[in-house]
């Protein structure tokens, strides 16, 4: 993890990332960077193609905008991924020109960059939603732990995966820092982006990371393929995380993915303890999901 390009610090927001992106591209321009669509406050969303396999494979993080961790954990990954893709070397057990050429893998590093951005800097007088945001947050100028986008909504709760129910789940009535699922479903750019995005793509395998709880949830209402269960055994053996069966949840992304494509989803939840998680776990936990990143990348070719 020589963090070369890639920027280990704290506060990593979506310029920092943009900046890192664009000289990852530069110094690999087997990298092709792409935008799939704009956040509400109008900042395009990245996705980078790594590889030129027909399995195609799609990663994507900052979901959440405390959960900021998630996209520097996949950005370092992606340093390390393309390093050892130009020098010919391994990715653990993993030769990574072989995976370069069996497998096409998309990341979109940050899902959410308004809230994010919100969550490291803030909202000042200046700011076009200073006001609503001031309200929703009840009273309060500390955003640091604020999940939802820029309209106060929880971006994975707003797929088309009995919606509803997760709705009436909800406690919140309206826009706030968390667990408000919108109106109906898409209705957000963000989440519209990703779910246009994943329709175009046609994966074979997504992985949402997000934090924490040092789990790894594979399942939805029983509409998962059979070889999902023994993927995510295989990514808890190589990571020391736990394999959840998990009930009494809806709308995420993953849930989405799996019921539209009966193929293998899940949502990792990386590190532990309290969200924001502190930097000071950020190599532990980069350690505890590089194997995630990894071996996901070989299982796809087994659920192929």
């Amino acid at each position: 993890m020589s963090g070369r390009i890639v920027s280990i610090v704290d506060g990593y927001g979506y310029d920092k990332m943009i900046d890192d992106l664009n000289k990852l591209c530069q110094a690999n321009p087997f990298l092709r960077l792409s935008y799939i669509g704009e956040s509400v406050m109008g900042k395009p969303i990245p996705a980078i193609q790594v590889g030129n396999g027909k399995v195609k494979v799609h990663y994507n993080a900052a979901f959440h905008a405390n959960e900021w961790m998630t996209s520097l954990l996949m950005m370092v990954f992606l340093e390390e991924y393309t390093s050892a893709i130009g020098t010919d070397g391994y990715m653990l057990d993993q030769r990574a020109t072989e995976l370069f050429n069996q497998i096409s893998l998309f990341i979109v590093p940050m899902v959410n960059p308004d809230g994010v951005d919100l969550v490291h800097f803030g909202a000042g007088a200046s700011h076009p939603y200073y006001e609503s945001l001031f309200q929703w947050n009840q009273g309060s100028t500390d955003y640091s732990q604020w999940k939802s986008n820029i309209h106060g909504v929880d971006l994975n709760d707003q797929y088309p995966a009995h919606w509803e129910q997760e709705k009436l789940r909800r406690s919140p009535e309206g826009p706030g820092p968390r667990d408000y699922p919108g109106t109906a479903p898409l209705t957000e750019p963000e989440a519209v982006a990703l779910a246009a995005f994943t329709q175009h793509h046609n994966f074979g395998l997504v992985m949402a990371f997000h934090t924490q709880g040092r789990e790894i949830y594979w399942n939805y209402r029983d509409y998962e393929p059979e070889q999902a269960y023994g993927i995510a055994k295989q990514l808890a053996k190589v990571s020391g995380y736990e394999a959840i069966k998990l009930t009494d949840s809806d709308a995420g992304y993953k849930d989405w993915f799996i019921q539209e494509y009966r193929r293998p989803g899940f949502t990792i939840e990386a590190g532990y303890g309290c969200n924001p998680l502190p930097m000071d776990q950020f190599t532990e936990i980069y350690e505890e999901v590089r194997p995630i990143f990894i071996h996901g990348l070989s299982l796809s070719l087994v659920s192929d």
